[in-house]
């Protein structure tokens, strides 16, 4: 599997005029850089998390700064102890899970961390009146229960071969939730945990301010406040930087490359699954059809959008596994290929109009592709793909819009869209192409249905053998290369840019979320100031 890996391009020296090392004076909640002011770290990213209960979705793949899983992931996304002292012991069966707690460890507001926080998380994530979009996701889970104070037993109803992987999930203080509403109480935006931080204030679509724990368990961390920015915009986010306004952000590989000469700076590339690409709703009268879909996925040239839009930093897509992935089938690649999508839309009885648009049975083959406003690489994808497809014949308008729009509009329009996860493929398949989940929030959004996958992806969940899971997931490739419900065209590269003040700075292979506990910043805890 790929590896999160660190591009830094040290230019010039670290006395340059745009940043400061670390000072002992502390920074300000309004969203002013540090600079290292006060330790401190300020961030701009693009989105924010719409709520930080664990209990609704929040910091399910871990890293949520606020909280602790009982395991955790290590820099190469393996499993670690974290409020369990070990890897779980596992029945012969694969259905029965133990876990042994961490002694001595407390949520902020001083209340012991116990066995009945985690029975109390697990249990109200799968209770069905608890508005959490990854319930799915524990599905095998038949029920946890605490032996005792530290010892939690997890049983499952089916094998789960990746169930260690979602116990990365962050565990809620009973004590501290009370007998409040589960979707709506105050714990969505007052979250207590045992994590190496606890939020300060959080102005919603301006910034979230997080201060060091100083009884964290795992010590107190030396970046004393970490502010995460929220700035839509790309190129807002770039000015913000180049104005001292942030320590660090992510940016799209053009605007961070304008950094590269800046004194000071360091520029970290970090590999992901993150993917870019188009739905293709199953309900629309041109989507919908299986040629259209054939045809546009050979059509577009992948490799220009990763040399034109990516400026080389990502790979081409040709599915949602990344081609570096151990589990990806090989075969299933798509050709660029104008000619032979040409051909197959003749053959649908797509016939090219005088316009140079086709039609079939007085329908044209023209689509609305909507984008996020402010996000460049998205815009960008989008207007190579719709050039891609004009060459064959397919009229495609690509629209800007907010995502209060886009949402809405998913069961009849496509959408430029991203998702992607590094480590298990039941985490990111199952959600993006199970029919079960059309349409479910931000689940299948491209509306597909089709009865071999879903019977493959329950295959691919169901077995702890690996060689029967490899092929399943295998089968599930395939049947997307051959009826695509998205085109898929590239994994992309998560680029930042940031002061170059601290040590022990790494990446992991990415998710398509990143921003608040996926970035450079995932290890933040573990930091510490150049000398």
């Amino acid at each position: 599997m790929m590896r999160g890996v660190i591009t830094a391009l040290l230019v010039g020296a670290l006395a340059g005029t745009a940043c400061s090392a670390p000072s002992e004076t502390g920074g300000d909640e309004g969203g002013a850089a540090g600079g290292g002011a006060g330790r401190s770290l300020v961030v701009g990213i693009a989105t924010e998390p719409e709520t930080l209960s664990p209990l609704l979705g929040y910091g399910k793949e871990g890293n949520s700064k606020i909280f602790d899983g009982l395991l955790s992931r290590d820099e190469n996304l393996d499993p670690v102890p974290a409020l369990a002292t070990d890897l779980p012991e596992v029945s012969e069966d694969g259905l029965t899970w133990t876990y042994t707690l961490r002694e001595g460890v407390t949520f902020s507001d001083g209340s012991p961390f116990t066995a009945a926080d985690v029975v109390f998380t697990y249990e109200t994530i799968l209770d069905p009146g608890t508005n959490n979009p990854a319930r799915d996701e524990l599905a095998a889970l038949d029920r946890v229960e605490a032996v005792d104070d530290h010892t939690v037993v997890f049983t499952l109803s089916h094998p789960y071969a990746p169930f260690a992987e979602r116990t990365v999930l962050p565990i809620a203080s009973k004590e501290a939730f009370g007998d409040q509403d589960v979707n709506t109480g105050p714990y969505n935006t007052e979250p207590i945990g045992t994590g190496p931080y606890t939020l300060s204030s959080w102005s919603r679509g301006e910034q979230l301010v997080l201060e060091a724990n100083p009884g964290y368990w795992g010590g107190a961390p030396a970046v004393e406040r970490l502010t995460m920015a929220v700035v839509p915009d790309d190129d807002a986010r770039a000015t913000r930087l180049r104005a001292g306004e942030l320590d660090a952000a992510v940016l799209p590989p053009r605007l961070a490359a304008g950094f590269a000469d800046e004194p000071g700076r360091v520029v970290i590339n970090a590999a992901s699954a993150d993917f870019r690409g188009v739905t293709l709703p199953t309900g629309h009268p041109v989507t919908g059809d299986v040629a259209i879909r054939r045809a546009l996925d050979i059509a577009v040239d992948r490799e220009a959008i990763v040399e034109a839009v990516l400026d080389g930093a990502g790979a081409v897509a040709h599915g949602p596994v990344p081609t570096a992935s151990p589990w990806f089938a090989e075969g299933t690649e798509r050709p660029l290929d104008p000619e032979e999508a040409a051909r197959i839309l003749d053959e649908a009885g797509w016939e090219v109009g005088d316009d140079g648009i086709r039609e079939r049975e007085g329908e044209r083959a023209a689509f609305t592709l909507y984008y996020p406003s402010g996000d460049r690489l998205r815009q960008e994808h989008a207007l190579a793909y719709v050039s891609d497809a004009r060459g064959i014949g397919i009229d495609i308008t690509a629209e800007s819009a907010s995502w209060e729009v886009i949402a809405p509009a998913m069961d009849d329009h496509a959408v430029l869209n991203g998702g992607g996860n590094p480590t298990d493929p039941d985490f990111d398949l199952y959600g993006l192409l199970h029919s079960e989940l059309a349409g479910d929030g931000w689940n299948n959004m491209a509306r597909y249905a089709n009865p071999a996958v879903d019977e493959q992806l329950e295959i691919g969940r169901r077995t702890a053998d690996e060689g029967e899971r490899r092929e399943a997931y295998d089968a599930v490739q395939r049947e997307l290369r051959d009826n695509p419900g998205y085109t898929f065209l590239t994994h992309i590269d998560h680029v930042y840019v940031m002061n170059d003040e601290w040590e022990n700075v790494t990446t992991q292979l990415e998710p398509h979320d990143h921003g608040l506990g996926a970035g450079p910043w995932w290890n933040i805890e573990d930091w510490q100031p150049r000398p």
